[in-house]
Protein backbone atom coordinates (compact mmCIF):
# COMPACT_ATOMS: atom_id res chain seq x y z
CA UNK A 1 0.00 0.00 0.00
CA UNK A 2 1.17 3.36 -0.73
CA UNK A 3 1.53 6.03 2.66
CA UNK A 4 2.52 9.03 1.03
CA UNK A 5 0.43 10.66 -1.77
CA UNK A 6 1.88 13.85 -4.05
CA UNK A 7 -0.88 16.38 -4.69
CA UNK A 8 -0.61 19.22 -7.72
CA UNK A 9 -2.36 21.62 -6.40
CA UNK A 10 -3.34 23.54 -2.92
CA UNK A 11 -6.78 24.47 -3.69
CA UNK A 12 -9.77 23.38 -1.91
CA UNK A 13 -9.88 20.09 -3.92
CA UNK A 14 -6.76 18.53 -2.20
CA UNK A 15 -7.74 20.53 1.70
CA UNK A 16 -10.92 18.20 1.67
CA UNK A 17 -8.39 15.38 1.01
CA UNK A 18 -7.44 15.20 5.26
CA UNK A 19 -9.84 13.17 6.54
CA UNK A 20 -9.58 10.26 4.46
CA UNK A 21 -5.82 11.06 4.03
CA UNK A 22 -6.30 10.30 8.13
CA UNK A 23 -8.48 7.52 8.31
CA UNK A 24 -6.30 5.58 5.70
CA UNK A 25 -3.12 6.55 7.55
CA UNK A 26 -1.71 8.34 4.44
CA UNK A 27 0.71 11.65 4.23
CA UNK A 28 -0.07 13.97 1.74
CA UNK A 29 2.79 16.12 -0.08
CA UNK A 30 1.36 19.24 -1.90
CA UNK A 31 2.61 21.56 -5.19
CA UNK A 32 1.04 24.91 -5.14
CA UNK A 33 1.56 28.59 -5.57
CA UNK A 34 0.81 30.07 -2.15
CA UNK A 35 0.89 29.77 1.14
CA UNK A 36 -2.43 30.68 1.74
CA UNK A 37 -3.82 28.67 -0.73
CA UNK A 38 -6.35 25.59 1.42
CA UNK A 39 -4.40 22.63 1.47
CA UNK A 40 -1.09 23.90 2.77
CA UNK A 41 -2.80 23.50 6.24
CA UNK A 42 -3.60 20.00 6.19
CA UNK A 43 -0.33 19.09 3.96
CA UNK A 44 2.58 16.90 5.66
CA UNK A 45 5.08 19.46 3.53
CA UNK A 46 4.36 22.03 0.92
CA UNK A 47 6.86 23.21 -2.69
CA UNK A 48 5.71 26.25 -3.40
CA UNK A 49 5.61 26.44 -6.76
CA UNK A 50 3.20 26.97 -9.78
CA UNK A 51 1.52 24.01 -10.83
CA UNK A 52 3.38 23.85 -14.33
CA UNK A 53 6.64 23.72 -12.93
CA UNK A 54 7.70 20.53 -13.44
CA UNK A 55 11.15 20.61 -11.64
CA UNK A 56 9.04 21.61 -8.28
CA UNK A 57 6.98 18.44 -9.33
CA UNK A 58 10.55 16.46 -9.50
CA UNK A 59 11.22 17.92 -5.77
CA UNK A 60 7.71 16.31 -5.00
CA UNK A 61 8.24 12.79 -6.72
CA UNK A 62 11.11 12.87 -4.14
CA UNK A 63 8.77 13.44 -1.07
CA UNK A 64 6.28 10.70 -2.10
CA UNK A 65 5.30 6.96 -4.12
CA UNK A 66 2.79 8.72 -5.80
CA UNK A 67 1.26 11.70 -7.45
CA UNK A 68 -2.18 12.59 -8.57
CA UNK A 69 -3.70 15.97 -9.46
CA UNK A 70 -6.08 18.77 -8.18
CA UNK A 71 -6.50 20.28 -11.22
CA UNK A 72 -5.71 20.31 -14.75
CA UNK A 73 -3.36 23.14 -15.53
CA UNK A 74 -0.31 21.09 -15.95
CA UNK A 75 3.18 20.80 -18.12
CA UNK A 76 1.86 17.53 -19.22
CA UNK A 77 5.48 17.23 -22.05
CA UNK A 78 7.39 18.16 -18.70
CA UNK A 79 5.94 15.84 -16.60
CA UNK A 80 5.79 12.90 -19.67
CA UNK A 81 9.51 13.39 -18.99
CA UNK A 82 9.62 12.64 -14.99
CA UNK A 83 7.36 9.31 -15.91
CA UNK A 84 9.71 8.06 -18.36
CA UNK A 85 12.06 8.73 -15.26
CA UNK A 86 10.09 6.37 -13.04
CA UNK A 87 7.89 8.64 -11.29
CA UNK A 88 4.54 7.46 -10.60
CA UNK A 89 1.53 9.11 -11.90
CA UNK A 90 -2.11 8.33 -11.58
CA UNK A 91 -3.98 8.98 -13.46
CA UNK A 92 -1.47 8.04 -15.70
CA UNK A 93 -0.38 10.52 -18.04
CA UNK A 94 -1.64 8.68 -20.94
CA UNK A 95 -5.15 8.45 -19.57
CA UNK A 96 -5.46 12.28 -18.90
CA UNK A 97 -3.47 13.35 -21.95
CA UNK A 98 -7.02 13.19 -24.45
CA UNK A 99 -8.79 15.49 -22.07
CA UNK A 100 -6.65 18.30 -21.55
CA UNK A 101 -7.76 20.11 -24.44
CA UNK A 102 -11.44 20.58 -25.25
CA UNK A 103 -11.20 19.63 -28.54
CA UNK A 104 -9.36 16.43 -28.22
CA UNK A 105 -11.45 15.55 -25.21
CA UNK A 106 -14.37 15.94 -27.87
CA UNK A 107 -13.00 14.25 -30.48
CA UNK A 108 -11.92 11.42 -28.30
CA UNK A 109 -15.52 10.84 -26.90
CA UNK A 110 -16.81 11.05 -30.82
CA UNK A 111 -14.39 8.18 -32.20
CA UNK A 112 -15.54 5.72 -29.65
CA UNK A 113 -19.27 6.67 -30.05
CA UNK A 114 -19.94 8.49 -26.78
CA UNK A 115 -22.48 11.06 -27.29
CA UNK A 116 -21.25 14.39 -27.43
CA UNK A 117 -22.57 17.80 -29.07
CA UNK A 118 -21.89 18.85 -32.27
CA UNK A 119 -18.27 20.79 -32.43
CA UNK A 120 -15.16 21.95 -34.39
CA UNK A 121 -12.07 23.66 -33.69
CA UNK A 122 -12.51 27.23 -34.43
CA UNK A 123 -9.56 28.80 -36.89
CA UNK A 124 -9.51 31.49 -39.48
CA UNK A 125 -11.13 28.98 -42.28
CA UNK A 126 -13.46 27.10 -40.17
CA UNK A 127 -17.23 26.18 -41.56
CA UNK A 128 -19.48 27.39 -38.69
CA UNK A 129 -22.71 27.08 -40.74
CA UNK A 130 -22.92 23.50 -39.74
CA UNK A 131 -23.42 24.39 -36.09
CA UNK A 132 -25.84 27.33 -36.79
CA UNK A 133 -26.46 29.64 -33.85
CA UNK A 134 -26.62 30.32 -31.03
CA UNK A 135 -23.44 28.76 -30.46
CA UNK A 136 -21.04 27.69 -27.27
CA UNK A 137 -17.13 29.11 -28.03
CA UNK A 138 -15.13 27.23 -25.48
CA UNK A 139 -11.30 27.99 -24.67
CA UNK A 140 -9.38 24.90 -25.25
CA UNK A 141 -7.54 25.07 -22.36
CA UNK A 142 -7.50 26.01 -18.96
CA UNK A 143 -10.86 27.13 -18.67
CA UNK A 144 -13.20 26.48 -14.80
CA UNK A 145 -15.95 27.78 -13.71
CA UNK A 146 -17.52 29.71 -16.77
CA UNK A 147 -14.25 31.16 -17.35
CA UNK A 148 -13.30 30.85 -21.27
CA UNK A 149 -16.85 30.02 -22.22
CA UNK A 150 -19.55 31.98 -23.94
CA UNK A 151 -22.83 31.80 -25.28
CA UNK A 152 -22.63 33.60 -29.11
CA UNK A 153 -26.20 34.64 -30.78
CA UNK A 154 -24.78 35.29 -34.42
CA UNK A 155 -21.49 36.24 -36.30
CA UNK A 156 -21.04 39.81 -35.39
CA UNK A 157 -21.36 38.78 -31.38
CA UNK A 158 -18.53 36.12 -32.15
CA UNK A 159 -16.23 38.76 -33.92
CA UNK A 160 -16.88 40.98 -30.93
CA UNK A 161 -16.34 38.33 -28.35
CA UNK A 162 -12.83 37.41 -30.20
CA UNK A 163 -11.89 40.77 -30.60
CA UNK A 164 -12.27 41.16 -26.73
CA UNK A 165 -10.15 38.53 -26.05
CA UNK A 166 -7.55 39.67 -28.41
CA UNK A 167 -7.52 37.03 -30.60
CA UNK A 168 -8.55 38.74 -33.77
CA UNK A 169 -11.67 38.04 -36.00
CA UNK A 170 -12.95 35.49 -38.02
CA UNK A 171 -10.85 35.52 -40.86
CA UNK A 172 -8.29 38.05 -40.06
CA UNK A 173 -4.71 35.93 -40.00
CA UNK A 174 -4.48 36.69 -36.45
CA UNK A 175 -6.91 34.08 -35.35
CA UNK A 176 -4.70 31.88 -32.66
CA UNK A 177 -4.94 28.18 -33.78
CA UNK A 178 -5.51 25.59 -31.28
CA UNK A 179 -7.20 28.02 -28.89
CA UNK A 180 -10.84 27.88 -29.63
CA UNK A 181 -13.86 25.23 -29.70
CA UNK A 182 -17.04 26.01 -31.05
CA UNK A 183 -19.77 23.67 -30.28
CA UNK A 184 -23.49 23.43 -31.06
CA UNK A 185 -25.83 25.06 -28.47
CA UNK A 186 -28.29 22.01 -26.67
CA UNK A 187 -31.55 23.11 -25.22
CA UNK A 188 -30.93 21.00 -22.22
CA UNK A 189 -33.82 20.01 -20.02
CA UNK A 190 -31.38 19.60 -17.07
CA UNK A 191 -27.61 19.00 -16.29
CA UNK A 192 -25.75 16.03 -14.75
CA UNK A 193 -23.00 15.06 -13.66
CA UNK A 194 -21.30 11.65 -12.23
CA UNK A 195 -18.22 10.77 -10.06
CA UNK A 196 -17.03 7.54 -10.98
CA UNK A 197 -13.67 5.49 -9.76
CA UNK A 198 -11.35 2.98 -11.51
CA UNK A 199 -8.80 1.00 -9.25
CA UNK A 200 -5.63 -0.26 -11.10
CA UNK A 201 -7.01 -3.80 -11.43
CA UNK A 202 -10.41 -2.48 -13.46
CA UNK A 203 -12.27 -2.68 -10.34
CA UNK A 204 -15.43 0.35 -10.82
CA UNK A 205 -17.54 2.38 -8.38
CA UNK A 206 -19.48 4.66 -10.13
CA UNK A 207 -21.50 7.61 -7.29
CA UNK A 208 -25.41 8.16 -8.07
CA UNK A 209 -25.92 10.69 -11.01
CA UNK A 210 -26.85 13.98 -9.69
CA UNK A 211 -28.37 16.75 -11.08
CA UNK A 212 -26.21 20.19 -10.92
CA UNK A 213 -27.49 23.99 -11.45
CA UNK A 214 -25.50 26.61 -12.91
CA UNK A 215 -25.40 30.50 -12.86
CA UNK A 216 -23.28 32.40 -15.78
CA UNK A 217 -21.16 28.74 -16.44
CA UNK A 218 -20.42 28.30 -12.48
CA UNK A 219 -22.39 25.59 -10.53
CA UNK A 220 -24.53 26.82 -7.86
CA UNK A 221 -26.13 23.61 -6.77
CA UNK A 222 -26.37 19.40 -6.81
CA UNK A 223 -29.18 18.36 -6.55
CA UNK A 224 -28.82 14.69 -5.06
CA UNK A 225 -32.21 11.96 -5.14
CA UNK A 226 -33.44 9.24 -6.21
CA UNK A 227 -36.66 10.39 -9.00
CA UNK A 228 -33.99 10.63 -12.19
CA UNK A 229 -35.38 7.95 -14.80
CA UNK A 230 -33.76 4.54 -14.52
CA UNK A 231 -33.30 4.67 -18.37
CA UNK A 232 -31.10 8.23 -17.80
CA UNK A 233 -29.21 6.60 -15.35
CA UNK A 234 -28.91 3.78 -17.29
CA UNK A 235 -27.10 5.59 -20.31
CA UNK A 236 -25.00 7.94 -17.95
CA UNK A 237 -23.28 4.78 -16.08
CA UNK A 238 -22.74 2.98 -19.54
CA UNK A 239 -21.39 6.10 -20.22
CA UNK A 240 -18.88 6.10 -17.67
CA UNK A 241 -17.73 2.67 -17.46
CA UNK A 242 -16.55 2.96 -21.34
CA UNK A 243 -14.69 5.98 -20.87
CA UNK A 244 -12.89 4.82 -17.79
CA UNK A 245 -12.23 1.81 -19.13
CA UNK A 246 -11.17 3.07 -22.24
CA UNK A 247 -8.85 5.40 -20.79
CA UNK A 248 -7.51 2.61 -18.66
CA UNK A 249 -8.25 5.25 -16.33
CA UNK A 250 -7.16 4.85 -11.96
CA UNK A 251 -8.26 7.54 -10.10
CA UNK A 252 -11.56 9.40 -10.01
CA UNK A 253 -13.42 11.20 -12.59
CA UNK A 254 -16.01 13.59 -12.86
CA UNK A 255 -18.37 13.86 -15.80
CA UNK A 256 -20.74 16.78 -16.77
CA UNK A 257 -24.01 15.83 -18.95
CA UNK A 258 -27.03 17.13 -20.91
CA UNK A 259 -30.07 15.68 -20.47
CA UNK A 260 -31.97 16.84 -23.68
CA UNK A 261 -35.62 17.29 -23.87
CA UNK A 262 -36.09 13.82 -25.58
CA UNK A 263 -34.16 12.17 -23.14
CA UNK A 264 -31.27 12.07 -24.45
CA UNK A 265 -27.42 12.11 -22.24
CA UNK A 266 -25.02 14.08 -24.04
CA UNK A 267 -21.59 14.68 -22.52
CA UNK A 268 -20.55 18.09 -22.08
CA UNK A 269 -17.10 17.60 -20.53
CA UNK A 270 -14.93 15.63 -17.99
CA UNK A 271 -12.86 16.63 -15.32
CA UNK A 272 -9.82 13.88 -14.13
CA UNK A 273 -10.10 14.27 -10.48
CA UNK A 274 -12.40 14.92 -7.93
CA UNK A 275 -14.94 17.50 -8.44
CA UNK A 276 -17.58 20.12 -7.24
CA UNK A 277 -20.33 18.08 -8.07
CA UNK A 278 -18.79 15.53 -6.11
CA UNK A 279 -19.16 17.05 -2.82
CA UNK A 280 -22.25 15.96 -1.47
CA UNK A 281 -20.45 12.33 -0.36
CA UNK A 282 -18.34 13.61 2.06
CA UNK A 283 -21.67 13.62 3.87
CA UNK A 284 -23.98 11.52 2.11
CA UNK A 285 -21.90 8.82 0.43
CA UNK A 286 -20.69 5.80 2.47
CA UNK A 287 -17.34 6.68 0.72
CA UNK A 288 -16.68 9.89 -0.15
CA UNK A 289 -15.28 11.08 -3.85
CA UNK A 290 -11.86 12.09 -1.77
CA UNK A 291 -11.10 8.78 -0.05
CA UNK A 292 -12.12 7.34 -3.61
CA UNK A 293 -9.40 8.85 -4.89
CA UNK A 294 -7.31 7.99 -2.47
CA UNK A 295 -8.04 4.45 -2.42
CA UNK A 296 -7.49 4.23 -6.36
CA UNK A 297 -4.06 5.61 -5.90
CA UNK A 298 -2.68 3.68 -2.94
CA UNK A 299 -3.61 0.19 -4.06
CA UNK A 300 -6.61 -0.09 -1.92
CA UNK A 301 -9.94 -1.96 -2.58
CA UNK A 302 -12.54 0.92 -3.54
CA UNK A 303 -15.19 1.91 -1.27
CA UNK A 304 -18.88 1.82 -1.38
CA UNK A 305 -20.46 4.72 -3.31
CA UNK A 306 -23.92 4.40 -2.83
CA UNK A 307 -25.43 6.89 -0.78
CA UNK A 308 -26.49 6.62 3.19
CA UNK A 309 -29.87 7.96 3.12
CA UNK A 310 -32.72 9.61 1.24
CA UNK A 311 -30.83 12.59 -0.59
CA UNK A 312 -28.76 15.42 0.07
CA UNK A 313 -28.54 18.94 -2.07
CA UNK A 314 -25.21 21.23 -2.42
CA UNK A 315 -25.22 24.77 -2.25
CA UNK A 316 -21.87 26.46 -3.11
CA UNK A 317 -21.37 29.53 -1.49
CA UNK A 318 -20.34 31.69 -4.29
CA UNK A 319 -18.37 35.43 -3.48
CA UNK A 320 -20.69 37.98 -4.19
CA UNK A 321 -18.30 40.78 -3.69
CA UNK A 322 -14.86 41.88 -3.08
CA UNK A 323 -14.02 41.48 0.63
CA UNK A 324 -11.68 40.40 3.03
CA UNK A 325 -13.72 38.40 5.54
CA UNK A 326 -14.53 34.81 6.85
CA UNK A 327 -18.44 35.55 7.23
CA UNK A 328 -18.77 33.81 10.37
CA UNK A 329 -21.64 35.28 10.86
CA UNK A 330 -23.26 33.85 7.54
CA UNK A 331 -21.72 30.69 8.31
CA UNK A 332 -22.82 29.80 11.86
CA UNK A 333 -26.41 30.31 10.75
CA UNK A 334 -26.04 28.41 8.21
CA UNK A 335 -24.51 25.68 10.15
CA UNK A 336 -27.65 25.99 12.48
CA UNK A 337 -30.11 24.59 9.76
CA UNK A 338 -31.30 20.95 10.36
CA UNK A 339 -28.75 18.42 8.67
CA UNK A 340 -26.47 20.91 7.55
CA UNK A 341 -22.63 20.40 7.17
CA UNK A 342 -20.89 23.77 6.00
CA UNK A 343 -17.35 23.45 4.90
CA UNK A 344 -14.93 26.69 4.70
CA UNK A 345 -12.24 26.62 2.49
CA UNK A 346 -10.14 29.12 4.51
CA UNK A 347 -9.44 31.61 1.56
CA UNK A 348 -8.60 35.09 2.79
CA UNK A 349 -10.10 37.49 0.04
CA UNK A 350 -13.94 36.93 -1.73
CA UNK A 351 -14.93 38.17 -5.26
CA UNK A 352 -17.22 37.80 -7.51
CA UNK A 353 -17.69 34.10 -8.37
CA UNK A 354 -15.22 32.41 -6.23
CA UNK A 355 -16.12 29.55 -4.44
CA UNK A 356 -15.43 30.17 -0.61
CA UNK A 357 -16.98 27.29 0.89
CA UNK A 358 -19.69 24.40 0.53
CA UNK A 359 -22.88 23.60 2.46
CA UNK A 360 -25.06 19.76 2.45
CA UNK A 361 -28.24 19.46 3.84
CA UNK A 362 -29.15 16.13 3.97
CA UNK A 363 -32.65 15.03 3.39
CA UNK A 364 -35.31 13.48 5.21
CA UNK A 365 -36.74 10.00 4.13
CA UNK A 366 -39.52 10.87 1.75
CA UNK A 367 -37.86 14.55 0.55
CA UNK A 368 -37.10 14.77 -3.32
CA UNK A 369 -36.32 17.05 -5.26
CA UNK A 370 -38.47 19.68 -4.50
CA UNK A 371 -37.80 19.65 -1.08
CA UNK A 372 -33.95 19.63 -2.39
CA UNK A 373 -34.64 22.82 -4.15
CA UNK A 374 -36.69 24.51 -0.71
CA UNK A 375 -33.50 23.76 1.19
CA UNK A 376 -31.02 25.39 -1.52
CA UNK A 377 -33.38 28.49 -1.30
CA UNK A 378 -32.97 28.44 2.59
CA UNK A 379 -29.40 28.19 2.45
CA UNK A 380 -28.86 31.42 -0.27
CA UNK A 381 -31.51 33.35 1.00
CA UNK A 382 -29.06 33.46 3.93
CA UNK A 383 -25.67 33.77 1.78
CA UNK A 384 -26.90 36.47 -0.38
CA UNK A 385 -29.22 38.11 1.93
Amino acid sequence: MVRTVGIIGGGQLAWMMAAAASKLDVELVVQTPSPTDPAVSIATHTIFAPIADASATAKLARLCEVITFENEFIDLEALQQLEQQGVCFYPRLHSIAPLLDKFHQRSYLRDRGLPTPQFVALEAHSDLTQLGFPVVLKSRRLGYDGQGTFIIKDQPHLQQVLAQCHVGCIGESSLEPNRWLLEEFVPFDRELAVMAARSQSGEMAVYPVVETQQENQVCRRVIVTRDLDASVVEQVQTIAHKLLASLEFVGIMGIEFFLSRTGQVLVNETAPRTHNSGHYSLDACVTSQFEQQLRAVCQLPLGDPSLQGSGAVMVNLLGYETAESDYADKRQQLAQLPNAHVYWYGKSIARPGRKLGHVTVLLSEGQGRAAALHQAETIESIWYG
